[in-house]
């Protein structure tokens, strides 16, 4: 598998699994857009990190429910590309950036409704029409999806079903986008311990002996295990698969 010479924009690259795959990809030998939404220092971090593994990487502000800013962000995209790279275009976008609100079905506001579909749904589907001329044919975008779109989690209706959309929508992107060779598919993570959920699985022995007792390969996931399939899945070796669902979740719930 190579990345040499390649470009990938990995929105929420400043912390989690966002973060483990543009470490991972720089590691293979691509240069990285991170982006981050309010934490600067942590995005400046990653840049660090790349580059400190030989790699080029440039950080970007980005809130992926605010469309109106879309224009100028793939502006900016642009203008980094001519001035860091001297390209006109990057190779891989990974939709990762997202945010989790749980609540039981009665509890749900509009508002919190509202942000899940503008972060994980409006959000990607316009971000991804914005940057479009940006990005090379051949190229490849991976959306991040979720394994409760499969299986049944309290509280998670609303960030289910909208992940649910995208997966949908990825294939679609999938048939209209075939035409310029760009593969788009959906990685469906299964339980990680990140920040994610107020790091619920990560800081609490209780929810993880549960998610290793259900899961057939005995533990928890963690930000890594999501970006080597992210990774794998850009590598030349999967040039031929595209509008595909691939659950990273060590076969929980089966």
């Amino acid at each position: 598998m190579t990345h040499s010479s390649r470009i990938a924009l990995v929105t929420g690259a400043n912390r989690g699994i966002g973060r483990a795959t543009a470490l991972q990809l720089a590691r293979d030998g691509a240069d990285i857009i991170v982006t981050y939404n309010s934490h600067r220092e942590e995005a400046d971090a990653v840049v660090g990190e790349i580059s400190a593994l030989g790699r080029s990487a440039v950080a970007l502000q980005l809130d992926v429910a605010k469309t109106s800013a879309f224009g100028s962000f793939a502006a900016a995209v642009h203008e980094v590309l001519r001035s860091r790279w001297n390209r006109e275009t990057f190779d891989f976008l990974v939709n990762n950036g997202g945010l989790q609100v749980a609540e039981p079905l009665e509890k749900v506001t509009e508002e919190g409704f509202d942000s899940l579909v503008n972060v994980h749904f409006k959000g990607v589907f316009f971000l991804v029409q914005k940057l479009l001329p940006l990005i090379s044919d051949q190229g490849s975008i991976v959306n991040v999806s979720s394994g409760t779109t499969r299986f049944y989690t309290p509280d998670r209706a609303i960030y289910s079903s909208v992940k649910g959309a995208v997966e949908v929508l990825t294939r679609y992107l999938a048939h209209e986008l075939g035409p310029r060779g760009i593969t788009v598919n959906v990685i469906a993570p299964g339980a990680v311990a990140t920040d994610f959920s107020g790091g619920l699985l990560r800081s609490n022995e209780q929810v993880q002996k549960h998610i290793a007792s259900v899961t057939p390969l005995g533990r928890f996931a963690v930000a890594e295990d999501i970006a080597g399939a992210i990774t794998a899945l850009l590598g030349d070796g999967n040039r031929f698969v595209t509008g595909q669902r691939i659950e990273v979740s060590g076969g929980i719930h089966l």
